[in-house]
């Protein structure tokens, strides 16, 4: 796979498109006899000059008739369908987004602003897509993040907010874009289009939303403090993880919840909105995926810390019997949570019905084979905070646990 730079961006072109001769993608690729395929332009004016020759192998040619190989101009063409490439171009980038017109465009942006087209902003999160390299250029062209922003919060037409918040998905990562996101986006109002992208647009758009949530609140606690204010938009991430089959969206959507939810106000929100209900269904489902199942157990041990998310989860049917299932066997990250919840619950809030619960569900033995395990030293007072309530309730069981010899009484 090889890799052009054109006017700064790049491009990965696979080798076998290319002219051996012009190096450019074949418009119409055709072989010799020797079984070389060139572009036809290419090797009928090496033909044309009186060369009797194949020009990568030098062999004289038997034959200087030519056959067209449409298996390869078919792969040529899905490809360059597939990335907004267009043979004619000679694999630089669509001719309206080549990098100094990009630059130009921004520029006139900015001293005469207007709303980037929806094909503009289509080519853009296509070019994106293709390399880490063409996500950085684009990050780094002077007044291309503003550009964005001040589009985002003039748009109203879904399509095209869809592809600025995906556009932003893409180059949030990259060095200095969310501090000038941040900068440029201080206010209630500057949240308003990733609401509406969650509330209206498609599924990978409102995947893109939470991540960009995500990525902001984790990184600035204004901003994080500015989003779980946002009740409307709060409601949208929970319906994120509570109406998608996708593990992409239920992933995204936890994600965001977590970085966002931080305060005691915002815990409170997610209960309401039935946030325990949503993670005890998916708990006590068959769903095994580790990165979804840490983010169920890390949202259920951070609404556990406030006296109306222990509520919910005690009263919530599924809640505390999965979360115990659960224990030690997704991993050590959901193991820590898991442990967390059942701590709050039955240790600092000492709730009876949490508790029998837990004990119901082999919860002792669990929480000591989590003790004798690779935990860290707050896990594992935790873990002897647990022990010392359970053996309150079923000294018999510890002492089972304890005890190697059973002594049986005679007749």
């Amino acid at each position: 796979m090889a890799r052009e730079k054109s006017n700064g961006l790049y491009l990965s072109v696979p080798s076998f498109f290319k002219c051996p001769i012009s190096m450019d993608v074949m418009k119409s690729p055709v072989s010799l006899c020797t079984g070389v395929t060139y572009d036809r332009a290419s090797i009928q004016k090496w033909l044309d000059s009186g060369h009797n020759t194949c020009p990568a192998t030098m062999q004289v040619l038997q034959s200087t008739d030519v056959v067209p190989n449409l298996t390869l101009r078919r792969l040529i063409r899905v490809w360059s369908d597939s990335y907004l490439l267009s043979p004619a171009s000679n694999a630089s980038f669509n001719n309206h987004l080549a990098f100094d017109s990009l630059k130009k465009l921004i520029n006139n942006e900015q001293t005469q602003p207007q709303l980037l087209s929806l094909g503009t902003l289509s080519s853009i999160v296509s070019f994106a897509k293709l390399s880490i390299e063409n996500r950085e250029s684009l990050a780094k062209l002077d007044g291309f993040v503003p550009t964005l922003a001040r589009n985002l919060r003039i748009s109203n037409e879904i399509e095209v907010v869809e592809l600025l918040v995906t556009a932003l998905d893409l180059i949030l990562p990259e060095k200095g874009v969310k501090e000038q996101l941040i900068n440029l986006n201080s206010d209630d109002a500057s949240l308003s289009p990733f609401t509406f992208v969650l509330q209206k647009g498609g599924l990978d758009a409102r995947i893109s939303a939470a991540r960009v949530m995500k990525s902001l609140a984790a990184f600035d606690n204004e901003s994080r403090r500015v989003i779980a204010d946002q009740i409307t938009l709060l409601k949208e991430l929970y319906r994120l993880t509570s109406s998608e089959t996708d593990l992409k969206a239920v992933e995204a959507g936890f994600a965001a919840l977590i970085a966002v939810s931080t305060s005691r106000q915002s815990k409170k929100e997610l209960v309401r909105l039935g946030i325990v209900r949503t993670a005890g269904k998916i708990l006590s489902g068959p769903e095994n995926t580790v990165p979804v199942i840490e983010k169920v157990m890390k949202i259920l041990e951070m609404v556990s810390t406030c006296t109306e998310g222990r509520t919910a989860i005690s009263e919530d049917e599924n809640c505390v019997t999965a979360v115990v299932h659960r224990l030690m066997k997704v991993s050590p990250a959901a193991t820590d949570h898991g442990i967390g919840v059942i701590w709050s619950l039955c240790y600092m809030s000492r709730d009876r019905m949490a508790q029998e619960s837990a004990m119901r569900n082999n919860g002792l033995t669990k929480v000591l084979l989590v003790m004798q395990s690779n935990c860290s030293g707050t896990v594992r007072q935790m873990c002897g905070d647990l022990v010392k309530v359970f053996r309150v309730n079923s000294k018999s069981c510890l002492a089972s646990y304890e005890t190697r010899t059973t002594h049986i009484t005679p007749y």
